[in-house]
């Protein structure tokens, strides 16, 4: 951890016209550096002070937030040192060198759980996970074994549908239904133009109702939370993300009906066509 510190310094000292370099703040950089140069001399304390100083003149900078996490440890500051790396995975999810010292740091204070949970987002590729595997062989466990427990444990926790018979009422002019990974039910007004959202506890909303709907019909959801819809009457296919924005995916389908999503490919029914439609997204 110190390596990079102090590599990271070097580039930063010696690299300052870069584009990354460049977008942060001159001031910050300056405090930064004095940082480093308190942690060279062993004044942990005054690095500490440094390292907040340029973060706090620039909230995203990654490399000041990484070094007073290293000098926290340097500490034995173990939960302040903690609580820097998870600012860092907030900012910058696939830096897996700091999750993997969000786990370390877990597993060190009794956290073990937590620990599991961030060795589990560390993708096979990442240049961390060999010692993300010692460190889960510490735990008396393997990598595999984690990653498998925690996506149950994911799909265990997360919002179902209730397992009953049951009807949603009051729903103008209703066609396409689906539903998402995480228990809501989406369903499709064709006269209304809209879509309304169904939560597992049975709150209902209008999710979204928009000139780009235009009849909409079949409708499916992917894991990602995007819905795709056949708008009957405009035949083309829009998705919508969970922000809202709508596009379209696929025109000049003749009365498009029904949808079904397996994997990349769309399978889309054009009444009007007589056909089905395969559409690789």
């Amino acid at each position: 951890m110190v390596k990079k510190l102090l590599l990271t310094a070097f580039i930063i000292i010696l690299a300052t016209s870069t584009i990354a370099v460049a977008e942060i703040n001159n001031d910050a950089k300056l405090m930064y550096n004095r940082g480093v140069d308190f942690y060279r001399q062993g004044q942990y304390t005054e690095a500490v002070g440094a390292f907040q100083q340029a973060i706090a003149l620039d909230a995203n900078y990654i490399d000041a937030y990484y070094n007073l996490g290293v000098v926290y440890e340097q500490m034995d500051q173990d939960a302040e040192a903690l609580g820097i790396f998870k600012q860092i995975m907030v900012r910058k999810p696939t830096d897996y060198e700091a999750v993997y010292n969000a786990a370390n740091l877990s597993f060190r204070l009794g956290q073990t759980d937590n620990a599991k949970q961030y060795l589990s987002i560390i993708p096979p590729t990442s240049p961390v996970i060999t010692k993300a595997q010692q460190l889960a062989l510490a735990m008396n466990t393997d990598l595999q074994t984690i990653q498998a427990e925690q996506k149950a444990k994911l799909e265990a926790e997360r919002p179902k549908i209730p397992q009953t018979s049951g009807s949603y009422g009051n729903i103008i002019s209703p066609t396409g239904v689906t539903t998402d990974k995480n228990g809501n039910v989406y369903v499709a007004s064709f006269s209304n133009n809209s879509i309304t959202k169904i939560t597992p506890a049975g709150e209902r909303k209008i999710y979204v109702k928009s000139p780009k709907l235009n009849g909409p019909m079949g409708m499916v959801a992917d894991d990602s939370g995007n819905l795709y819809v056949a708008n009957y009457n405009i035949d083309n296919i829009v998705k919508i993300t969970p922000s809202g924005v709508i596009t379209q995916v696929l025109g000049h389908v003749i009365k498009p009906y029904c949808l079904h999503l397996d994997g990349g490919l769309l399978f889309i029914s054009s009444q009007g066509g007589n056909s089905v439609i395969r559409y690789k997204l």
